[in-house]
């Protein structure tokens, strides 16, 4: 089948690289002609483990191809997929902009059939909207139809070639036989491909990723009573994961979540909600509860030193919203380092991947180190933001070598208390006793 995918983000390029994957003709788009030479050259422009094997092999087999000119795009396919930004405005609205401007363009430009499909993540009757703008320039036969990714960074690759589920929404038979064909090689292990009306799918996407927030923000609550009636959150996580009807994932209490789907999302729910005057109580309360959250081993920091903090230096391990992504989007690595600066705290900070991001943002303000030990060579203390795999198993002896004062803030609970007290670190870490 031959496939337009406009923009290359995140979404665009993972979905554009795995479509080529099974066989079919794909032409990613975008208006940065500097970043499109760097594709066709070769050079992949975002970290996701197992990306940059197949995207070398179906650029050099010539199914995948990238171009800045939309009309050629728009010609050549069939379907065309929109993997466009909707950032958040500043009351939590989706910004279409980008959407409904490309689907302008494209009612210019079509000259018959096509399937345009919403990938990003965008409102309820987002559809409708673009169907509008399409047919304000094209009076032809053609179809809108929503298609949320549920992408998690770090396994984009295995998500897409072997969903869990397919959400389709389309108004049409047409257009439901083209995207069954279309889908059919990554759902031949039998998992669903679930056909549904537009509006039903766009919401869909923004109660799954409200809901995987709750999770984590009730999670969060209760690590934070554990701390005061002196339960371990460990062992409740794994008392109430055992249930079915709950389930293991998304119970791991950490410092709040971040990235680019979390925030976004649960803030546009909201405002959906409250565009039909509905007040999404639970919702408010999940945004209050993981701002409130980040800021846990500040405080927990602050307590432990008294505020006297003026002088001293942090050793930061994890940079990252989550491990295996270079994605600094709402990570709360960057809240914490912003507010032990405010407190006139060096900043030494390693990352396996996202520390060219966070260098964007902050420059000199943070030093880059080389590896872990490095980020904690004269540090006073050592604070664990990402629970990257290589930071569980550190050499205690180097560590405790390396730091001035063997102190640890642990905001993922990375490692047990035992092992803290059996090295002699004082040890803070979320809904669990301190080590002291």
């Amino acid at each position: 089948m031959n496939i337009a995918v406009i923009g290359t983000g995140y979404v665009g390029l993972v979905s554009g690289t795995c479509f080529a994957e099974t066989g079919n003709n794909v032409i990613c788009v975008d208006i940065d002609k500097e970043k499109v030479e760097k594709l066709k050259s070769g050079q992949i422009t975002i970290y996701e483990p197992g990306l940059e094997v197949i995207f070398k092999r179906n650029l050099k087999e010539g199914r995948l191809r990238f171009t800045s000119d939309l009309t050629t795009a728009v010609k050549e396919s069939l379907v065309i997929f929109l993997a466009l930004p909707t950032p958040p405005g500043e009351d939590g609205s989706a910004d279409l902009r980008y959407v409904l401007g490309v689907a302008s363009d494209l009612g210019n430009i079509m000259d018959g059939y096509r399937v345009i499909v919403d990938k990003s993540t965008v409102p309820v009757g987002t559809a409708d909207k673009v169907h509008a703008a399409i047919a304000e320039n094209f009076k032809g036969e053609f179809d809108v139809v929503s298609n949320p990714e549920f992408l998690r960074e770090g396994v984009a690759v295995e998500d897409f070639m072997k969903p869990d589920r397919v959400v389709i929404g389309a108004e049409t038979a047409k257009a439901k036989e083209i995207m069954n064909e279309l889908y059919a090689p990554y759902v031949r292990q039998g998992n669903p491909v679930l056909f549904m009306d537009t509006r039903s799918a766009e919401l869909t996407k923004y109660a799954a990723n409200s809901f995987l927030a709750t999770k984590i923000s009730f999670m969060n609550e209760i690590s934070r009573l554990c701390e005061l009636l002196g339960a371990d959150v460990d062992m409740v996580r794994k008392g109430i994961g055992s249930d079915d009807r709950i389930g293991k994932r998304f119970l791991f209490p950490g410092i709040g979540y971040g990235g680019s789907c979390f925030p976004k999302d649960v803030k546009a729910l909201i405002h959906s909600a409250g565009s039909v005057n509905y007040d999404f109580q639970i919702l408010n309360a999940v945004e209050n509860v993981n701002a409130a959250q980040k800021k846990v081993l500040v405080e927990k920091i602050k307590e432990h030193y008294g505020n006297s903090l003026s002088g001293k230096t942090a050793g930061i391990w994890g940079l990252a919203f989550k491990p295996n992504t270079d994605d600094i989007r709402e990570a709360p690595a960057l809240e914490i380092i912003d507010s032990l600066i405010e407190m006139g705290v060096k900043i030494k900070a390693y990352d396996p991947e996202a520390m060219p991001n966070v260098q964007k943002q902050l420059g000199n303000a943070v030093d880059f180190c080389e590896n872990p030990y490095q980020a904690v060579e004269g540090a006073d203390f050592l604070v664990i933001a990402t629970e990257w795999p290589e930071f569980r198993t550190p050499d205690f002896a180097k560590l405790c070598d390396n730091l001035n004062a063997k102190v640890v803030f642990d905001g993922r609970n990375l490692f047990e208390t035992e092992t803290m007290k059996k090295h002699s670190f004082v040890y803070y870490s979320i809904g669990r006793k301190d080590v002291k």
